[in-house]
């Protein structure tokens, strides 16, 4: 996957200039001719990068800088200036910006400061095991505040459906930490009774019951000075989540049985498939716990509404479960049937189907009915036009040029409500325009409109 770039900058030439040079180098570019565009860019989609320059009408390079770190923290900001505002570049990299470029640069000078703030957030090699697969605009935005949350000790609450990644996404915050060389604990709270859960929280003491022939250290004790994953908080039973708040709030535990309090220093991260507030409305689920839970809220979009990661996850899982095998590719028509399933699952569902794939394919080529999920009937309403005009031996390309040219009809050129009627990003839509030559029609109904 490239990494994307998003510069900006109201001289053309010079916009031309630094899209051919990265271009050149391998990178995505995508240009904005004013701070203006460059905010509505990156309020739809995810960039690893921004190159703006320092002056520019109505919204400037310092005021541009300012936005991204509201909407991506860890997205550094390169900025371009000329000799007469090198001080307020100096300034501004004291506001957050990685570096500046004094014009005119060379191309040299414009690569090597790409490479190095690119490399400034890229995960350290230890923790590369839990970074997330993603294009998605959204979840990218979610991975920013995850690692800039990380930095501190604050409680987060993970929200998300099952199989969508919730304690990959704890996993990573815990790497990306000061308690990354600490441990990191995981405790089900669905899958322990009541009695049995308390044990394994909060420890015992000999004796403190029948069958306690030794003390043992709760999940807490263990923790200590790192990180304690409550997976599925919403299952814990009420009595529970009293003894929970009391922890948290006093930073210390008491084993069944025990003396005197134990001090810890613990940092929590719960995980739910529920909705929490409907819980608290329901009185099955404590609001003042809540609340103590709730610092830092994180949520994961579900499969189904990013699509556009589907091939990038089939190519992570194929490579994965295809060591030793040549090159395993998986078949166009095979690639249309993951795109077409709803994936209730989500991404376990697929990293499942992947895995079974690769283990019941002949060649090394996944076929479709090495999937295992028979005949696909989509729910997703990109899908559910009933007439395309479409006609027997019509190619598959053809197709998905037909069926994107009429969602951008039904949405009188908005890319931004095609883009999500198809399930796709934003970006992947653009470039689907560019390969199928669809961009002016595109901009000319978008202009009809207007108008």
């Amino acid at each position: 996957m490239k990494d994307e770039v998003l510069v900006v900058d109201d001289e053309p030439q010079m916009l031309i200039a630094v899209q051919e040079t990265l271009r050149r180098s391998g990178y995505s570019v995508t240009t904005a001719g004013s701070g203006v565009e460059a905010l509505n860019l990156l309020k739809q989609e995810y960039f690893h990068l921004v190159i703006t320059d320092m002056r520019m009408p109505e919204v400037s390079g310092l005021e541009l800088l300012h936005k991204v770190k509201q909407l991506a923290p860890r997205t550094p900001v390169v900025l371009l200036t000329a000799y007469g505002t090198v001080q307020n570049a100096v300034e501004a990299m004291r506001d957050g910006a990685y570096d500046f470029l004094l014009k005119p640069f060379s191309s040299e000078s414009l690569e090597s400061v790409v490479r190095r703030a690119l490399d400034s957030v890229r995960p350290k090699p230890e923790k590369s095991s839990h970074t997330i697969v993603t294009q998605d605009p959204q979840l990218a935005r979610t991975i920013d505040l995850a690692c800039q949350a990380a930095q501190s000790s604050a409680t987060v609450m993970i929200e998300a459906e099952s199989g969508t990644g919730k304690e990959l996404l704890a996993r990573m915050i815990h790497s990306n930490s000061p308690r990354s060389s600490k441990p990191f604990v995981a405790v089900n709270c669905a899958a322990l009774p009541e009695s049995l859960l308390e044990s394994e929280l909060f420890g015992f003491e000999k004796g403190s019951f029948t069958g306690a022939g030794v003390a043992k250290p709760g999940k807490f004790e263990l923790a200590d000075h790192g990180t304690l994953l409550l997976d599925e908080i919403g299952e814990m039973a009420p009595i529970l989540q009293a003894k929970l708040l009391r922890v948290l709030q006093e930073k210390e535990v008491d084993r069944i049985g025990g003396q005197a309090p134990v001090e810890i220093d613990v940092r929590v991260i719960a995980t739910t498939n529920r909705n929490l507030q409907s819980l608290v409305r329901d009185g099955s689920f404590r609001e003042d716990l809540y609340y103590r839970l709730n610092v830092v809220k994180l949520t994961i979009p579900p499969l189904r509404e990013r699509r556009g990661d589907i091939p990038l996850l089939v190519d992570f899982f194929c490579k994965r479960y295809g060591r030793g095998r040549d090159g395993i590719r998986i078949h166009p028509e095979a690639m249309e049937v993951l795109q077409l399933h709803d994936w209730p699952g989500n991404v376990r569902e697929l990293e499942n189907t992947i895995q079974r794939a690769v283990a019941l394919s002949a060649g090394s080529q996944i076929e479709p009915g090495d999937l295992g999920l028979g005949e696909v009937q989509p729910s997703h309403p990109s899908f559910k036009h009933a007439d395309l005009g479409l006609s027997g031996g019509i190619t598959m390309r053809e197709m998905e040029r037909q069926l994107i040219r009429r969602t951008l009809q039904d949405t009188g050129g908005n890319r931004t409500r095609a883009a999500k009627s198809l399930g796709i990003s934003l970006r992947t839509l653009r470039n689907k325009l560019n390969e199928f030559g669809l961009q002016d029609r595109a901009a000319k109904s978008a202009h009809s409109q207007a108008v």
